[in-house]
């Protein structure tokens, strides 16, 4: 190693710059660490106690606190996603409730012509759900071309392009839909739940 690359200045004479050991198994990290420290102690004079005698680096350690870094984090956007989408369905609750009461006279000329009360709720829960499902494909749509367009700088910073995973892609899709299903009961029902007279009296 001294030959090979050798050191330059002030230090350069018998010395390496560092060591480096792999466990068998990544599980013995701390086995192997403890004993690497016994052979360079016993080699060099000093209780391999010594925290302060050299520095050690374990990388198995470094990934396992990276993977608790990223679990974290998944979490956290997790929850953000749930609290996202809970407001989404508030907002398709409310857009719902909006339209069935502007189209009051239409529901109570519909009833008085003979609309069931289960085709009224239909229509409207049908609206709610398409609602969002169509939301839900444009927005997937507009964050693709957003990765691709990142794409291009794949390069930078060492980092990999974010890319749409197709079965993520499914999942968030049909997770805003039945979203879209619940937030679309309640303004459905209440659109059936209304009588022929006084829906037409609605100005």
């Amino acid at each position: 190693m001294r030959s090979n690359f050798p050191l330059k200045g002030e230090e350069s004479f018998d010395a390496i710059s560092f060591l480096n050991f792999q466990p068998r198994v990544a599980d013995e990290h701390l086995l192997a660490e403890d004993e690497a420290r016994r052979v360079i102690a016993r080699n060099h004079g000093f209780d391999y106690h010594d925290e302060d005698a050299f520095e050690g680096w374990d990388t198995v350690q470094q990934a396992q606190m990276m993977s608790t870094i990223f679990d974290a984090m998944n979490e956290f956007l997790g929850t953000v996603g749930l609290v996202t989408l809970a407001l989404g369905a508030i907002g398709v609750i409310n857009i719902m409730l909006i339209a069935v009461s502007e189209r009051t006279r239409e529901i109570g000329l519909r009833k008085a012509l003979g609309a069931t009360n289960r085709s009224i709720m239909l229509q409207f829960f049908v609206e709610g759900v398409l609602l969002t499902l169509v939301s839900g494909v444009i927005g997937m749509a507009c964050a693709a071309g957003l990765m691709a367009l990142l794409s291009n700088y794949n390069n930078a910073g060492g980092f990999d392009p974010p890319r749409l995973v197709p079965k993520t892609a499914i999942l968030a899709i049909a997770s805003l839909t039945l979203a879209g299903v619940a937030a679309g009961l309640y303004p459905a029902r209440k659109a059936a739940r209304l009588q022929p007279v006084e829906a037409l009296r609605q100005e």
